[in-house]
């Protein structure tokens, strides 16, 4: 039975190890705290045991401050351990600002406001030989989007009609991560969607599934966005996800934001 040691239980990690399990897959998962499905991050002898254990190791958390806690702790045992397959959710972030312009994983990395990111993404793949890094747009998926925002009262549509990003839903991702079990060598995946666009759009497609009215056009400063939903307006590219498509023979379930908002009600 292949053994997945997830670090980090997040929403698209969480939503990888339910996957994984409806196939027959034995699970690990780490959070911070214990509970009855999952081992403390701190559990060191525990921890250590089930990397030395998995055939598959896969980490979704994020680096705090200025270090990837996982690669500071424990990069030395999963650098050693006889997994087969090590894996790195990491983001587009890594990328900073294109100016709207197409970023691919031979594009630079380093510029943006996410410089730890780009560190740990650099140090991730280096670890192993074997390392695929999952670099992630915008995530959404049930319980996550723009239908949730509308229904809550918190959609808002920024007035920067130049302003492109990419997204793509969880269950993509999920599937573009199993595919790489697969098939395909490691290195580096871009997994988004097929079509970037203005956030804005999101906002009144979904105002326009739930019938809901569409909210006025604000800018920045009358938005009054907390800092980090202001910065995420800061960045402005386009995410192409060719290299996933032909290595890996995945596609895009939701190949735009429209099939993924319906797959979310």
């Amino acid at each position: 039975m292949p053994h997945m040691l997830i670090l980090g239980m997040g929403y698209t990690a969480s939503r990888l190890a339910t996957r994984l399990r409806a196939e027959g897959w034995r699970i690990t998962g780490i959070r911070r705290s214990a509970d009855a499905e999952t081992l403390a991050f701190d559990d060191d002898s525990a921890v250590r045991a089930a990397i030395a254990q998995a055939s598959h190791i896969l980490s979704s958390v994020p680096p705090e401050a200025e270090a990837d806690p996982v690669l500071t702790r424990y990069g030395a045992a999963i650098a050693a351990a006889p997994a087969i397959w090590t894996g790195y959710l990491s983001s587009t972030g890594v990328y900073g600002d294109a100016a709207g312009a197409w970023v691919d994983e031979s594009s630079a990395t380093g510029s943006g406001r996410r410089a730890a990111r780009a560190q740990a993404d650099a140090d991730w793949g280096a670890l192993r030989p074997d390392v695929r890094r999952f670099r992630l747009p915008g995530i959404y998926g049930p319980g996550r989007s723009a239908l949730d925002r509308v229904r809550e009262g918190r959609a808002h549509r920024i007035d920067l009609p130049d302003q492109i990003f990419s997204r793509a839903h969880v269950d993509d991702i999920v599937a573009g991560v199993i595919a790489s079990i697969h098939a395909g060598p490691p290195g580096t995946y871009n997994l988004s969607d097929d079509l970037p666009c203005a956030q804005n759009r999101l906002i009144e497609e979904a105002c326009a599934i739930l019938c809901q009215p569409v909210p006025p056009l604000l800018t920045l400063e009358e938005a009054q966005l907390s800092p980090m939903a202001r910065s995420f307006y800061a960045e402005n590219r386009r995410v192409a996800n060719g290299r996933a498509k032909r290595l890996l023979g995945w596609a895009p379930l939701y190949p735009t934001y429209r099939e993924g908002l319906r797959a979310c009600l």
